[in-house]
């Protein structure tokens, strides 16, 4: 994911966020990772405003736990790469040029971040990233650039503030296979900033009504679960 690009590339096409690196090789890695049968349980409670993650093991308990859809959640050392904690210097690693994007999450001021997987060896699968910065705007920034790259990459019909979806929310439907980029199925993406978090989720689907319907339960439920903006 490049979240900022340069004027000199003008209409080129955008560089895959971590959403788009991670779908595609989690549908295919999940039927390959040995043990990916085994699911785990737990229950998060909503953090009071004073409550802000300090480190991502905190920030891992303010995490939905279920999904709508009733999918199993696939421990995070079972996907490839890992899901779970997520320094700067991982997300920088999806990106074609990690330096850069070092120095362009620097700037945003993020933190550290959590990603976790529902799903199984083919078929439905969703996806949540919760990432943390140091001040609203580089949250609402890195949402922002995130929802514009993908739109780019994925085609489909990008939607702002839609009404499915919470306020501060971007949508990405796409309802038809875009194999290029790897996605064999209809989905939904979206991204969120609240407060000082960055919230995205994906869900593929049979339908993209089904994946949209995914997408906004699991934003409502983490959203709440997160400090008040």
């Amino acid at each position: 994911m490049t979240p900022w690009r340069p004027a000199s590339r003008g209409g080129a096409p955008a560089a895959p966020s971590r959403l788009a690196v991670l779908v595609p090789v989690l549908l295919a890695a999940v039927s390959l990772v040995p043990g990916c049968g085994r699911t785990v349980d737990g229950v998060p409670t909503a953090a009071a405003p004073s409550d802000r993650p300090t480190t991502p093991a905190e920030l891992e308990q303010l995490l939905v736990a279920v999904v709508p859809s009733g999918l199993p959640r696939l421990p995070d050392d079972e996907v490839e790469p890992p899901a779970g904690a997520k320094r700067l210097e991982d997300v920088a690693g999806y990106a074609p040029d990690p330096a850069r994007e070092r120095a362009v999450l620097a700037s945003y001021g993020y933190r550290f971040g959590w990603e976790r997987f529902w799903g199984r060896e083919s078929g439905p699968m969703t996806g949540l990233f919760v990432d943390q910065f140091q001040q609203r705007s580089g949250a609402r920034a890195y949402a922002e650039d995130l929802a514009r790259n993908d739109a780019e990459l994925y085609g489909g019909t990008l939607s702002e503030d839609p009404p499915e979806l919470p306020g501060n929310c971007r949508l990405l439907t796409v309802d038809a296979p875009v194999p290029q980029a790897g996605l064999t199925d209809p989905a939904a993406f979206a991204w969120c900033w609240h407060g000082v978090f960055s919230v995205s989720v994906t869900a593929v689907a049979e339908t993209a009504d089904d994946a949209v319907r995914e997408v906004g339960a699991v934003l409502d439920t983490q959203l709440a679960l997160l400090p008040p903006a």
